[in-house]
């Protein structure tokens, strides 16, 4: 059990918009700073402040665990007496205890200090962004599997691994551009890098590191697997200056995250069959386009204050019926993709469930609640679940369908 310190008048220094209230936190305004008073906190040894006893979720949808590492005043953690952290009050917040254990972000916090600002600038303790990276590579290789075969286990295995490296390294280049923008926005200015617990030239060597890894998962593919591969680092490393230049930044982030969809299907066939490939690619650009809209509106009003450029602001109002009309592109291309890649029922079935989704997601969605945005916004891995499993079933009856009947 952790020992816990009263810690009284500690300040905060992260801009806010807004004053609320915690059962246990009382937040308020003073100037610049955000002022905590009451809080418990987890003291790991004297005058070292550590984290909340609980996740506070600043903005909705997104649990972070403020740590201090100068952010808190250590003379103030120092000048109170220590209590324990009952049970009750820790069952009082959050999900349940096993659900909690088995969590990304409960790997990251019970790994070593010294590595977890690193797992947290790799964004390893919120997988959305990983699934997002993998799925349309999943879908990739399970068109171009063989009729009636599941798709390649090992290389589904070597893209989720690819996936994790290179959104770790996407999110740690975004964060070495993003610095000064990170600490004026509520929801980015605890990231490692803005909050000074990595430096810039920490956080390079350690996207030397993660590129490098990803590099030897590269170079298990084919020579034109490995070309097509390395050709897309030149959309992840420019990217994250896109969102100062143009209100269309999620477009190039769909550019970069549906690579997959392409580097899949020529990792099982040697090369991109672009009648298949370009659909899918394509249908996958929309897709992100839509997830990545509903997710910028959770920033739009830190983005208008700092001059962050976005979809989300360039829609505004008229979001819904811009994103059915990207719906409606993304069924096309993935409708000319299953018919090019000569797919059966099932697929058709998994793409209907994929059109109902959107339909709800888009209906339902609510732009000016930050919550209902992120619940939407992470939905889509359902999405993009759906259609896998729709494609691999899809192959298995192609074996049934191509028999010859025997006398």
């Amino acid at each position: 059990m952790a020992t816990l310190r009263l810690v009284a008048q500690c300040r905060w220094m992260i801009p806010v918009r807004t004053s609320f209230t915690h059962p246990t936190l009382t937040h308020r305004i003073e100037g610049a700073q955000l002022t905590i008073t009451g809080v418990q906190a987890a003291c790991q040894k004297d005058c070292d402040f550590q984290a909340h006893f609980v996740r506070t979720r600043f903005l909705p949808g997104t649990e972070q665990t403020v740590r201090g590492k100068g952010l808190f005043s250590r003379s103030a953690c120092a000048a109170h007496g220590t209590s324990l952290l009952s049970r009750s009050t820790s069952a009082a917040h959050g999900t349940s205890l096993f659900s909690r254990c088995l969590s990304a972000a409960a790997f990251v916090n019970s790994a070593p200090s010294s590595m977890q600002p690193y797992l947290r600038l790799m964004r390893l303790d919120k997988p959305i962004g990983t699934w997002l990276l993998f799925l349309p590579c999943t879908w990739s290789i399970g068109l171009a599997a063989d009729p009636g075969c599941l798709p390649d286990l090992s290389l589904l295995a070597l893209f989720g691994t690819g996936s994790l490296l290179m959104r770790g390294a996407g999110c740690t280049i975004n964060d070495m551009w993003d610095k000064d923008f990170d600490k004026k926005v509520f929801r980015t200015a605890s990231r490692p890098i803005a909050s000074g617990e990595i430096s810039r030239f920490q956080a390079l060597v350690f996207l030397g590191g993660q590129l490098s890894l990803a590099l030897c998962v590269l170079l298990c593919l084919n020579y034109y697997s490995i070309f097509l591969g390395a050709a897309s680092l030149a959309l992840v490393v420019t990217y994250p200056v896109m969102k100062r230049i143009t209100y269309w930044p999620q477009l190039m982030l769909g550019l970069t995250f549906n690579w997959g969809a392409l580097l899949g299907w020529s990792a099982v066939m040697g090369s991109c069959d672009w009648s298949v490939c370009l659909p899918l690619y394509f249908s996958g650009v929309m897709w992100t386009l839509i997830y990545d809209t509903i997710y910028a509106h959770q920033d739009k009003e830190d983005d208008v204050r700092i001059g962050v450029k976005s979809t989300a602001l360039r829609f505004g109002d008229q979001t819904k019926l811009w994103l059915s009309g990207f719906s409606v592109a993304m069924m096309a291309g993935l409708t000319l993709a299953g018919l090019n890649a000569e797919q059966t029922l099932p697929y058709y079935a998994g793409l209907s469930a994929v059109g109902l989704h959107l339909t709800h997601q888009i209906s339902t969605l609510d732009i000016n609640k930050s919550e209902d945005c992120w619940k939407k916004f992470a939905s889509n891995r359902n999405l993009g679940l759906t259609l896998f499993f729709g494609i691999v079933i899809s192959n298995l009856m192609k074996k049934k369908e191509g028999k010859p009947i025997e006398n």
